[in-house]
């Protein structure tokens, strides 16, 4: 068991390097396109194209990594986007890159990190105990929290001593060592259940499988709704933070703020590494969403630097501890051997409102929001004296009205008593496997 344990933390170390790469190259080419463009809309396109085909494959990429080993998925899954972010610096370098460039380099590179999501929450469940999930799921967020501290600084500095170029070539050297990792490592072959039995067939059968094996569950479908909605209404702020905090200060400072916010994500995921969640987790999904929402809704009603570090922080803190708690469920609920075509139609419909979101954030803040509270817009008058009026006020209402629907949907996911009940509901499924081969 140990030596599981210690696969999954090299495993571990390796994507914790890569997102920090990765993120790298997201900020640094964000910002070269806002300020190529000064268009909030080409902004956002950004975030679509990073989603979009990531959700279009992923039933059959959760298929085939059910069929796969899963570190073969992951290793395809690294190089297929290590590739395309190499492809960038190489035009770059050229003098022949463009905004458009950009967009479909990022779009392939989304539909090869389709294959890595899956495998690897899959792949950690067989590494990893049952009674120990939460806190690997709270160092998963951990990882995802120093991507968030560290890329924002690191890039801005980097972009002025090696300019963009050098930063994606960091990017693609930290793809090549989570590579490296993946080949010194062996995974143990998924237990064959019978619900892997019966998810067997076409690969467009278990392409599909995923979707019937979660409606059939009112609790997870339930969850799913319910983080779905979320992830709309958060897609939409989460793509305007930037233009939102460059209305009120300096890009400096905004790398300061997005790397402060990090630290209270990777806070966060330490709190749910040592502490694992509560017995509960869906309460814990609940209630914290409630604070996300609430964090949302102080940042549009008082938009400035000092309130955007704190609910930047506060709001970040949540995160990993809503995403953890939901793993346990889903990996604990769900037959392991499932589990890649379930999490990926999972991932699917989750993430399919953020591309909604992305399509609207940037014209609602262009063409309505903003207009209402410009100096002499319609609402200047009544709640511009509330929000104030001018350039990212408009923004900040628009942050009001998330905030207030979060809240909104967090009190309605805890009135439907399917997914308020789902632990009670739906047993266990990791104790109901029957081993095969221990290796691959």
């Amino acid at each position: 068991m140990t030596s599981k344990v210690q696969v999954f933390i090299l495993i571990w170390f390796g994507q914790l390097i890569s997102l920090i790469g990765s993120g790298l190259t997201s900020f640094a080419l964000g910002i070269w396109v806002y300020q190529r463009t000064g268009s909030v809309t080409q902004f956002t396109l950004i975030s679509l194209f990073t989603t979009l085909p990531h959700i279009l494959i992923s039933p059959l990429a959760g298929a085939l990594v059910d069929r796969w080993n899963r570190r073969w998925a992951m290793l395809l899954s690294d190089s297929g986007a290590g590739i395309s972010t190499l492809v960038i610096a190489l035009l770059l370098l050229a003098g022949r890159l463009e905004v458009w460039h950009i967009y479909l380099v990022i779009a392939t590179s989304s539909a090869f990190k389709a294959f890595q999501w899956p495998a690897y929450a899959a792949a950690t469940t067989q590494l990893v105990p049952k009674k120990h999930l939460g806190r690997a799921s709270g160092m998963v967020q951990a990882a995802e929290a120093a991507a968030e501290l560290l890329s924002p600084v690191l890039a801005g500095g980097l972009v002025v001593t090696i300019q963009l170029q050098g930063v994606i070539f960091i990017d693609v050297a930290t793809f090549v060592f989570s590579l490296v990792t993946l080949l010194f490592v062996r995974f143990p072959e998924a237990k064959i259940t019978l619900e892997g039995k019966e998810g067997t067939g076409s690969l467009w059968r278990e392409a599909i499988y995923g979707w019937i094996y979660i409606t059939a569950q009112p609790g997870l479908f339930g969850l799913l709704i319910f983080f779905a909605g979320s992830n709309f209404l958060t897609g939409v702020v989460s793509v305007l933070v930037t233009p939102l905090v460059l209305a009120f200060t300096s890009v400096a400072m905004l790398g300061t703020l997005l790397s402060f916010a990090g630290s209270g994500m990777l806070v966060g995921s330490l709190v749910m590494s040592i502490w694992g969640g509560v017995k509960r987790p869906i309460y814990a999904v609940l209630s914290f969403s409630l604070l996300g929402g609430l964090c949302i809704l102080l940042a549009g009603l008082r938009p400035s630097v000092p309130v955007f570090f704190f609910t930047g922080f506060l709001y970040f803190f949540t995160v990993p501890i809503i995403n953890g708690s939901s793993q346990v469920i889903w990996q604990t609920k769900v037959a392991p051997d499932v589990q890649g075509r379930v999490f990926a139609v999972r991932r699917m419909i989750v993430w399919s409102s953020l591309p909604l979101a992305y399509l609207v954030a940037g014209p609602l803040a262009d063409h309505f929001f903003e207009p209402l509270l410009a100096i002499d817009g319609p609402l200047a008058g009544s709640i511009g004296r509330l929000l104030g009026v001018g350039p990212g006020h408009g923004i900040a209402l628009l942050f009001v009205v998330m905030g207030v629907l979060t809240v909104l949907a967090t009190v309605a996911g805890y009135m439907y008593p399917p997914l308020r009940l789902v632990e009670d509901e739906l047993p266990d499924a990791l104790a109901d496997s029957v081993p095969t081969t221990d290796e691959v």
